[in-house]
């Protein structure tokens, strides 16, 4: 389970998958067949950092083992 707390700081929301749109990272936070609903938990200045963003995601995930991980966004 990973909670997000957006970047500007007025969500913490559960998201089942993140991926980035152009310079924002969405959190997808439910699905039906065809549909799903997201959520932009972060937009920034480059492309590059969108990737460094997510990059630093994966890498919390990665170094926990336990099932309830907390992230929150980078302002910048």
């Amino acid at each position: 389970m990973l909670w997000i707390l957006t970047q500007d700081d007025k969500s913490i929301i559960n998201v089942k998958e993140v991926s980035i749109d152009g310079k924002k990272i969405e959190g997808i936070i439910g699905s039906a067949s065809l549909d799903h609903w997201s959520k932009v938990i972060g937009k920034y200045d480059t492309k590059e950092r969108t990737n460094e963003v997510l990059q630093d995601m994966f890498t919390k995930l990665a170094e926990h083992e336990n099932n309830v991980i907390t992230y929150e966004m980078p302002k910048n």
